[in-house]
């Protein structure tokens, strides 16, 4: 179940770092969950082949009016939808796989459910982004070719991510990278041509868009689907490997959550308001329950106060799974959601409250109120387990009739009993469950507790009616919460691909008086202001408001004021030669306001601006020198070589013990 990582000694066109495969990424890796990936690619083709031939059946049918082709093509069209079925039952079924993903070493706790990972299509950037580079920024594509291999290589890496940490820094780096992307080269006013394909994770339906907040959608489902991940294969029979389960629980519940808020109207269903509040509470219904199992991981003591805590804290877990079941339950969420899961949370929700009420019933029964026993404090713990108190009895009535304790105990014993018994049967009933051994081990050992518990507390002369034990409060010492990343703002720079811009020109810098003939204003980079129309440089073509990214032959693209001044402090009689960019109008070009998307072979439109954008743009920092003189290099800070990618870093010991990777962005840019 290892992530290994091969040698560059097998032929491969994947993408390699250092003779390895990047850091994070192993597309060989011949694991449990790398095949399941495998088949999940293998059914995402046969689903889109068998959807684009009922898409030409359905239209073959509307255009006939001969009834023999009719006939037909009905014949053939319940044939596509039969296999198209069966596709998607083979892909529930991969959904349902959850044991390939748990620990290895994992002999006696109840399997959590992960999330798959989204498959893509290979895209091709070189070509559209060289022909933008040459437009818009005046300069020759070609020589930044590495930069864009580079950035394919990164993309086809984030399609076999390893399951560990390397793997979320390769999502993370590479949704960095997009950002940066979508300033420079997705402008507003025209199409870029590049398509992205993205795959349902629960239907296999294929959504295609050339908005590049697709791409960003989907890499933040990854990023989420591999903590998920994570947090299920840890090792949850130690404190360490529970902590690792809940971190990534929570994580995954807080990407999902930013996922929720920040990109909306998304096409893919997965992806949808309703599926995300799904998998949110989901995840967090799991660390809940990885917190209980870290509080009972020592033991759990017969102890009255110690019981009553435990028994509230089961009532929780069950309480979050209950919530998750009521939410999967709903339309059109359980047409989407693998039966597995709806009826794996429905199990949970009667094994927890089960657990609760027998632990309620063991306080009661193995413990009565005696001289040297806190009496308040008993009374006050009884009287916060309940809404209401049983019959209407005091707690403290409860607590010195030993009766009365008896009576109650065994009540709490039956609904534990009838829970278990109704978890049992649901977990007949799916197929998938049937198939997890140590699950089924579990619910039988918890009935036989329970049953061997009351048959010590049953009298053979009793024969009273039982009654029905009250609902038992839920509280937890440590709610499982998201760690919800910090909003993400795009890129701070002025040079973008929201901007039109002209070809950098040459301008000759003579003193007149000693004088330039100009004022500069702003950060990095600087621009003309107070421009005197005589001087002799508003004669060589200097404008107002043009940026200076050159002086002789030292660019100053990330230069502030008072750098740009000591360059040109020396100016002589015989001036200095300086590069100038100018800002054009882009009022007049009129914005697209449909991009055709095509889902499962029916072409169909979405807004350019369906999914949400931020597009907040401040003065950058000052940077140091470029090595390169490039309009793709301005974004650059300390650049080592032309064909390494600057690549944010996640760092996850932030001051919220937040991913970092949602923080706001480092001062790295594309190239």
């Amino acid at each position: 179940m290892t992530d290994t990582l091969i040698p560059n000694g097998c032929k491969t066109n994947g993408p390699v770092e250092n003779g390895y495969f990047k850091k994070g990424c192993n597309p060989f890796a011949q694991t449990g969950r790398s095949k399941l990936q495998n088949k999940r690619a293998l059914l995402n083709q046969q689903i889109i082949k068998q959807m684009r031939m009922r898409a030409g059946a359905e239209n073959l049918l509307k255009a006939t009016s001969n009834n023999k082709v009719r006939e037909q093509v009905v014949l053939e069209l319940s044939y596509v939808n039969s296999d198209l079925q069966l596709l998607m039952e083979q892909l529930e079924g991969l959904n349902s796989s959850v044991e390939v993903y748990q620990n290895v070493q994992e002999t006696s706790s109840i399997p959590l459910i992960p999330l798959g990972l989204k498959e893509t299509k290979d895209v091709d950037f070189s070509v559209p982004l060289k022909d933008f580079i040459l437009e818009h920024y005046s300069e020759d594509g070609s020589n930044f070719q590495d930069q864009i291999d580079d950035l394919m290589d990164l993309r086809q890496a984030c399609r076999t991510p390893s399951r560990n940490p390397s793997g979320v820094d390769l999502l993370s780096n590479y949704y960095s990278q997009l950002s940066f992307l979508e300033t420079r080269f997705f402008s507003p006013t025209r199409q870029l041509g590049i398509f992205f394909t993205w795959y349902d994770s629960f239907t296999g339906i294929p959504v295609c868009q050339q908005n590049v907040s697709l791409e960003k959608a989907s890499i933040l489902f990854n990023m989420a689907a591999l903590y998920s991940q994570i947090g299920t294969r840890a090792d949850r029979q130690t404190q360490a490997g529970l902590e690792d389960a809940i971190a990534a629980f929570q994580k995954s519940a807080g990407v999902l959550h930013f996922l929720k808020e920040t990109f909306t109207h998304t096409p893919s269903y997965d992806m949808s308001p309703a599926m995300l509040s799904m998998l949110i509470r989901m995840m967090l219904a799991q660390a809940q329950e990885c917190v209980f199992e870290q509080i009972t991981l020592p033991g759990i003591r017969n102890e009255f106060f110690g019981l009553l805590k435990i028994a509230q804290e089961a009532a929780k877990v069950g309480e979050t799974y209950s919530q998750v079941h009521q939410s999967m339950i709903q339309t059109p969420i359980k047409n989407n959601v693998p039966f597995f899961w709806t009826t794996m949370s429905h199990l949970k929700t009667n094994h927890y409250n089960s657990l609760a009420h027998y632990f309620v019933s063991t306080a009661l029964l193995d413990h009565q109120l005696t001289p040297s026993d806190d009496e308040d404090k008993q009374e006050k713990a009884l009287s916060q387990l309940y809404d209401a108190m049983p019959e209407g009895r005091s707690p403290l009535d409860i607590l010195k009739n030993k009766e009365d304790r008896r009576r109650i105990g065994k009540a709490h014993l039956q609904r534990s009993i009838m829970g278990h018994e109704e978890a049992i049967r649901t977990h007949s009933h799916c197929r998938h469950l049937q198939k997890l051994d140590i699950l089924s081990d579990i619910l039988q050992a918890s009935l036989k507790r329970s049953l061997t518990k009351f048959d010590q507390n049953d009298k053979e002369d009793e024969f009273t009616d039982y009654m029905l034990a009250p609902d038992i409060i839920s509280k937890t010492e440590k709610k499982a919460e998201m760690e919800i990343p910090a909003a993400t703002k795009g890129p701070l720079s002025v040079f973008s691909a929201k901007q039109r811009w002209s070809a950098p020109r040459t301008v000759r810098l003579r003193l007149q008086d000693r004088d330039l003939g100009f004022t500069l204003k702003g950060d990095a980079p600087v621009q003309i202001q107070s421009l005197d129309p005589l001087c002799p440089s508003a004669a060589e073509g200097l404008r107002e408001g043009d940026y200076i990214v050159a002086v002789g032959d030292t660019e100053c693209k990330w230069l502030g004021v008072s750098d740009v001044m000591k360059l040109l402090k020396d100016v002589d009689e015989e001036g200095i030669n300086i590069r100038v960019v100018s800002m054009m109008d882009s009022s007049s070009q009129p914005m697209p306001t449909k991009s055709a998307t095509y889902c499962g072979g029916l072409p169909k439109t979405y807004s350019m601006i369906c999914l949400a954008h931020d597009e907040d743009d401040k003065n950058p920092k000052s940077r140091k020198v470029a090595k390169k003189p490039s309009f793709l290099s301005w974004g650059l800070k300390n650049k080592k070589s032309s064909s390494t990618l600057s690549l944010p870093t996640a760092d996850y010991d932030g001051p919220w013990n937040r991913p970092s990777y949602l923080n706001s962005y480092n001062e790295s840019a594309l190239y």
